[in-house]
């Protein structure tokens, strides 16, 4: 029953590839949130006892029929949501061959096309990024949480030559690392793991833009040396998770010089701006970064997970993560190789970057280029119909993150009610979030798909949503206090 016979196999084959084409074929046609029942999952589950076999075609049909009803179409052109991405079609088509071929990437050797594919992929876009990629480095990741862990591990190598073996422990003082507040959380969970535990986290406040404070941050460092901390990293934001928001990355990559720091990039969506020429300034400085995080499945769309992790330091991944082992193949002894899982995090592990490398593949630069720009444009236009009915724009970046009040009432509760019955009627995904620390709505144009259409039906949407938030809302106050009626 694991291997089916051809005839089955064949009907397997043609059971998955007609639900995925008219998935993609159909999704803009369905409502893009689903009801949200555990129970009612739970006792469809419980059928599956597994002590008998299934029918191939029923277990597939089943998972379908539920995939369709109970998930968050991150596909649907009106999903203004986290990043997620529409895959490609090419996207869709590596992972399957993936899955086929399953090439194991621990040993060089067992995948030689798929470990030289990666590494190909690392020094182009390693030259995106203004690095050399004759000296670069780098690595496929799960995605940014990986990455930015990466990185982590890279400064603190980097810094202290016996942290490898040592631990946090063998540092002369406590190391400390700074994000802004509009960082992503991910590098309080690295500092968890890594050892050097969440306090050693300055949390930088941000100025009025939302970007970094760079006077706040020197005085910061310079307090922490006089009190006996040891600063090892400073990371800049390259398209902040709530506002899209990219710090002055050359004005922080001079203050990491000065204090010699490791500068970081977390570019994992931003970082696609540096595919569009009028929006590659944006990113000016990160070519200094000692290492950057980008996410290939969040702006370049491709199925997840893939996130890369760059680096200009070539000896720091073998530093950090290089063991010596008798079991794993040595079959490349001799060759100018590498074996992927001795310069990352993870040992064997899937072909990440072939989704990657089919997709640039086949729209090329100048493919990708387009796409990034639609969707900025896209995120203008939303900027452009949402300040014609009124509501407030609160963040400031050309990259498409939206975010906005209703300036007649922009108490949490209310935006919350707002973004709960957009939700409810199933016609987009949008969210709330602290900008700043003060609530929003945000809205991000995260496929390239979306027209003009899905900006005006979600504007429409929020208006029909405000109307009945604010009806609520005075309905309530009535019913607290009747003599104000």
């Amino acid at each position: 029953m694991l291997r089916l016979n051809k005839k089955e196999r064949m009907r397997v084959w043609e059971n998955v590839m007609q639900a995925i084409e008219v998935y993609t074929a159909r999704v803009a046609e369905h409502r893009v949130t689903p009801q949200l029942d555990p129970d009612a999952i739970r006792v469809r589950l419980c059928r599956f006892d597994f002590q008998e076999a299934l029918d191939p075609g029923r277990a597939i049909d089943f998972v379908v029929e539920n995939l369709w009803n109970q998930q968050v179409h991150t596909p649907h052109p009106s999903y203004f949501g986290l990043f997620n991405p529409n895959p490609t079609t090419m996207g869709i088509a590596a992972d399957t061959l993936v899955a086929a071929f399953n090439p194991q990437l621990a040993a060089w050797s067992h995948s030689p096309f798929a470990a030289e594919v990666e590494m190909h992929l690392v020094r182009a876009f390693a030259s995106r990024f203004g690095y050399d990629p004759a000296s670069c480095d780098g690595t496929f990741c799960s995605g940014g949480m990986e990455a930015n862990h990466t990185a982590l591990l890279a400064a603190l190598t980097a810094q202290n030559p016996d942290f490898g073996e040592q631990g946090a422990c063998s540092f002369s003082a406590p190391p400390v690392v700074y994000v802004s507040s509009e960082a992503h959380h991910s590098f309080l969970k690295a500092a968890r793991v890594s050892g050097i535990g969440t306090r050693a986290v300055r949390v930088v406040p941000v100025d009025e833009r939302l970007r970094m404070n760079t006077a706040v941050l020197q005085d910061g460092i310079e307090k922490d040396r006089r009190e006996g901390y040891l600063p090892v990293m400073l990371v800049g934001t390259a398209g902040t998770t709530g506002a899209g928001v990219i710090d002055p990355l050359e004005e922080l990559a001079s203050i990491a010089r000065d204090h010699n720091l490791w500068f970081h990039v977390d570019a994992a969506w931003g970082g696609a701006a540096a595919l569009v020429p009028e929006l590659r300034p944006l990113l000016d400085g990160c070519e200094q970064a000692d290492s950057i995080t980008f996410d290939a499945h969040k702006w370049l769309s491709v199925p997840m997970g893939a996130g890369i992790f760059l680096t200009r330091h070539r000896e720091v991944l073998l530093r950090a993560f290089q063991v010596v082992n008798t079991y794993m193949p040595k079959d490349a002894t001799g060759l100018p190789v590498i074996d992927p899982y001795a310069h990352s995090l993870q040992w064997s592990r899937r072909f990440i970057g072939l989704k990657v490398f089919l997709s640039l593949a086949v729209a090329g630069w100048p493919g990708y280029e387009e796409a990034i720009r639609h969707q900025s444009r896209m995120g203008e236009a939303l900027r452009v119909a949402l300040r014609a009915r009124g509501w407030k724009i609160v963040n400031d970046t050309r990259l498409p993150v939206v975010c906005f009040t209703d300036p007649n009432c922009e108490e949490a509760r209310h935006l919350e009610a707002i973004v709960a019955e957009v939700l409810r009627r199933g016609e987009a995904w949008i969210s709330t979030a602290l900008i700043g620390g003060k609530p929003a709505i945000r809205a991000c144009i995260t496929n390239y798909a979306t027209t003009d259409h899905e900006i005006e039906a979600l504007v429409a949407t929020l208006e029909k949503a405000r109307s009945a938030a604010t009806k609520d809302s005075k309905d309530l106050k009535d019913l607290k206090d009747p003599k104000d009626k």
